[in-house]
């Protein structure tokens, strides 16, 4: 009998092993992936929106930013610029989301007053001194990534899929700025809810909280609040939409690096 159970335990073990590994409801990590950026992406935008950066002791920097967003051919175009306070204003971040092939970022600084591109090891650096950084303003490539489902958990009373991420090279971890992420995927709607991202040495470094979620047309959602924890140095940023609005009336022109000045 004692033979049996450890037989059967076993057993249990190596299909709770197989499990992980297998897809799940007949999908792979990279499919639920996939169908978790679909189901956020709500096409060209204009939108307002507040940026808290706070540091460990308490003290609190606020921006006020204005986001536009239009698709042009293959490529998704954001321009991002800071309308408040006065230190920051003018400032502007241009980036070109391309389907197989790096993105590209350029930066207007009005005290520099000259456009620079923003080259791919400082897309993993920090955004204008918060805790989201370059790289988290724009989609990552899926085909620059392997998944990997590592399980499922209950994550605010809601079953999600554990899914990791890792670049497929040394290259694109660099210019993500973390080895790996871990995703926290609902299953019922493919929501992100929770991402937890690892430094080089394996470290949990950030963890960003995805929240208030609202559906748009054609059964997409857009979430109204993101907060991005440095576990490491106790920094929390948090962005808020104050305004969104479907479509943009820019044209293309307006995505282009000589108009950031």
């Amino acid at each position: 009998m004692k033979l049996i159970k450890i037989k059967l335990s076993l057993l249990t073990a190596s299909l709770m092993l197989l499990s992980c590994s297998l897809p799940v409801f007949g999908q792979t990590a990279a499919q639920i992936s996939k169908k978790s950026t679909d189901v956020t992406d709500i096409g060209p935008m204009e939108m307002d929106m507040t940026v808290f950066i706070r540091d460990s002791k308490g003290n609190e920097r606020v921006r006020q930013i204005t986001v536009s967003s239009g698709k042009f051919g293959d490529v998704s175009k954001t321009l991002i610029r800071f309308t408040a306070p006065a230190g920051v204003k003018g400032t502007s971040l241009l980036i070109y989301d391309h389907q197989e092939k790096d993105d590209d970022m350029w930066i207007f600084m009005p005290a520099l007053k000259k456009v620079r591109r923003i080259i791919s090891s400082e897309k993993g650096k920090s955004f204008m001194g918060s805790e989201f950084t370059n790289a988290d303003m724009s989609k990552p490539n899926q085909a620059d990534f392997n998944y990997s489902i590592l399980g499922t958990v209950e994550y605010n009373g809601q079953p999600c899929w554990k899914i990791e991420t890792t670049g497929i090279n040394k290259d694109i971890q660099k210019a993500s700025g973390y080895s790996k992420t871990v995703s926290y995927i609902d299953q019922q709607n493919y929501l992100c809810h929770k991402v937890e991202y690892y430094d080089f040495s394996g470290n949990l470094h950030r963890i960003q909280h995805i929240t208030d979620y609202k559906e748009q047309t054609g059964k997409t959602y857009f979430a109204h609040r993101m907060i991005m924890e440095n576990v490491q140095n106790k920094r929390v940023s948090e962005m808020f939409v104050d305004r969104l609005q479907m479509g943009t009336d820019l044209s293309e022109n307006a995505f282009s690096p000589t108009a950031l000045q």
